[in-house]
């Protein structure tokens, strides 16, 4: 796995990998940033990752779902560099004709075992994740 990144002007930059797929980042206090903050990937990665994740595993239940979104909100500690995560939280919103359990064992297994990203962060912040179920709650978790 390799990533290069090319600079642009001020703190904004390409960044591509091996098969040419690029992101802009930028630092989120330049007055127009022209990407996203390093950080904001972070947290872009464990909505990637778990996506990934629990879509598989749907399917090789033969789960068939209308809608999957997922929010991840992380809370940095308030101090000078490095201001790491302290907690992050995702919410999994799934819609259709769908069994919650599964939907949630789906999640949890993700988040407790194969998203490499959110078990990353784990390893220095509280992260949590919830499940939401054609707009209603069914349960949360801690890793």
């Amino acid at each position: 796995m390799n990533v290069k990144l090319t600079h642009q002007s001020a703190y904004h930059a390409i960044i591509a990998n091996d098969n040419g797929y690029q992101i802009a980042i930028d630092n989120k206090s330049a007055e127009n940033p022209k990407g996203a903050s390093p950080m904001e990937l972070l947290l872009m990665g464990v909505a990637g990752c778990s996506s990934i994740d629990i879509i598989s595993i749907l399917n090789k239940q033969k789960v068939v779902f209308d809608s999957l979104n997922i929010d991840v909100n992380g809370d940095r500690i308030d101090k000078p560099a490095p201001s790491l995560f302290k907690k992050v939280h995702v919410t999994v919103r799934v819609t259709g004709d769908v069994n919650p359990e599964k939907i949630y064992r789906a999640a949890e297994l993700s988040f407790t075992k194969y998203c490499s990203v959110s078990l990353t962060l784990a390893a220095t912040a509280m992260v949590s994740f919830s499940v939401i179920v054609n707009n209603k709650p069914y349960a949360s978790n801690k890793i």
